[in-house]
């Protein structure tokens, strides 16, 4: 009875088996994938725009006002720009978008503990909080990458601006593509 007592409580504080290292190297898989929405919300209306890669090779770019965009199950049929959706598919080699992955994974993308600290507030040299220049933007992910998922519905921006600038060159690699 110790013995459950105790496994429990130190699976509890996130000790023993069920802690996953977020550095991992990157294998090489189908299943694997990353979703990336990007908007801004101070234009109106909002232009959005989302990249999924999949371990696949395929990358999927959808750019437009459509809340459709960045939400697969929106509603609001009858809104401004519902059909203002272009979408783009490129099919790119394998390796690389196992490269883009494990890059992501370098800079933290899997790494929940990092992500929920958030970043702290700049301030200027008199102590006074500067104004956030990323507060009108929002970057989100989704990822499942070696079966380790991530899917936090926060601001990249705001927790982990690094990472934020990863993600953004990444749909600039893929949004309108020299082939």
């Amino acid at each position: 009875m110790r013995k459950i007592i105790l496994t429990a409580l130190l699976a509890l504080a996130g000790c023993g088996p069920f802690w996953v290292n977020p550095y991992i190297e990157v294998t090489p898989s189908q299943l694997n994938w990353v979703e990336i929405h990007y908007y801004k919300t101070n234009a109106n209306p909002i232009r959005r725009t989302s990249v999924r890669l999949s371990g696949t090779g395929l990358v999927e770019l959808k750019k437009g006002t459509s809340e459709l965009i960045t939400n697969d199950f929106a509603k609001h049929s009858d809104s401004d720009g519902w059909e203002a959706i272009k979408t783009q598919r490129v099919h790119v080699d394998p390796d690389h978008i196992n490269n883009v992955f494990q890059n992501l994974v370098n800079y933290g993308l899997l790494d929940h503990e990092k992500n929920f600290k958030g970043a702290k507030p700049k301030k200027d040299a008199d102590g006074n909080e500067m104004e956030d220049p990323n507060k009108n933007r929002f970057l989100g992910v989704k990822a499942n990458i070696n079966n380790i998922s991530y899917s936090d519905q926060v601001n990249i921006f705001t927790v982990d601006p690094d990472l934020a600038e990863q993600l953004v060159d990444v749909i600039r690699q893929f949004d309108n593509p020299t082939l």
